[in-house]
């Protein structure tokens, strides 16, 4: 890479990266209502912050509901507020809305936990941003939501998507690819699991700063290879990736464990999340393939591509990508580990 390539990645990735720098904090709202008898229920109400900013949506009951003082706090990443509805008739059947939501790229998570232990679980989205309190969610509603949120998680996640792209760019071959995303998936399950019923607990900070790191760590072998330096990231890929896996899956964690579990779909609701990962995590894959054949069509039809196909397009862009991908994850670990460490 020239110095002049070189200098014009750096200021684009300077630019950038203050947009990207949090791209994988983004986080769905959380409305729990907690039944306390007939007529009332305790809200907890989590809005996706950052510092001071929170995002401007608001729970709207129906105007025959009135609800207790308003208590507010503060968490990494949320605004919180509790409070108490109580409704004369009670809110079964009844509407709730989030005001504001349509006009947002997030959704929420709404559930309600009635007094008898069953619940309902709800994800709401700018285009339905109000759903009907009823009784116990069927199991096909719970499986929907959480595999829609565990697409929607895979896809926001930037730093997990830059690592399976650099394990693209590092592993030669279809077999040793599927082999190696497979090493990361079976990793990131087991360790997202455990860490959503509460067997391991790791503060989430430490963990999206190692994240971070691993980026940086394929980056580096994918250019010690090109050099000709294999190490045992390159003979043994899936090696690597089901380590860096084990540290990815309670990335994952860290969302799930803030919008909860249905208790009495625990293991559905766990393994829809982790379906929905993978899910997007192939979406990607297959997308980047797609763009790798489109750019060679598009070269052949140019006329200046004749012998070029997916494979050698790849080891053509691997390496500025490369260079990118090393550069916005080592910011990433400066601006995370910074983030704690100084705290």
């Amino acid at each position: 890479m020239t110095t002049q390539r070189l200098a014009v990645l750096l200021s684009l990735l300077a630019w950038l990266a203050p947009a990207l720098a949090h791209a994988h904090e983004v986080r769905p709202g959380y409305l729990e209502l907690r039944e306390v008898d007939a007529r009332s229920y305790d809200v907890l109400w989590k809005v996706p912050a950052r510092g001071d900013r929170r995002l401007g949506i608001q729970v709207r009951f129906p105007e025959t509901c009135e609800t207790s003082e308003l208590r507010a706090s503060a968490t990494p990443g949320a605004h919180v507020e509790r409070w108490r509805v109580t409704c004369e008739a009670g809110l079964i059947g009844e509407s709730v809305a989030i005001e504001g939501l349509p006009s947002t790229r997030t959704d929420v998570l709404a559930r309600v936990e009635h007094a008898d232990g069953s619940s309902q679980t709800v994800r709401l989205t700018p285009e339905a941003a109000a759903f009907t309190v009823s009784g116990a969610s069927s199991w096909i509603e719970v499986a929907r939501t959480y595999l829609a949120l565990g697409v929607e998680h895979i896809l926001l996640g930037i730093d997990h998507l830059l690592f399976v792209l650099a394990l693209l760019f590092l592993v030669g071959g279809l077999p040793r690819l599927v082999g190696t995303v497979t090493a990361f998936t079976v990793a990131h399950s087991l360790t997202l699991a455990a860490a959503t019923l509460g067997w391991v607990h790791v503060p989430q900070a430490p963990v999206e700063a190692a994240i971070a790191l691993s980026i940086v760590f394929v980056a580096v072998e994918i250019l010690h290879a090109r050099r000709g330096r294999p190490s045992l990231a390159k003979r043994r890929p899936w090696v690597v990736a089901f380590a860096f896996g084990l540290l990815h899956g309670l990335g994952f964690a860290g969302a799930l464990q803030e919008i909860g579990l249905p208790e009495r779909a625990i293991p559905l609701a766990l393994a829809c999340f982790n379906i929905g990962v993978e899910l997007g995590q192939l979406a990607f894959i297959a997308a980047v393939f797609a763009l790798l054949a489109l750019l060679v069509r598009a070269a052949r039809l140019l006329g200046g591509g004749a012998a070029l196909d997916a494979k050698g397009l790849a080891e053509l862009v691997s390496v500025p990508c490369t260079y990118a991908i090393g550069i916005l994850a080592a910011y990433w670990l400066i601006e995370r580990t910074s983030r704690f460490w100084f705290a």
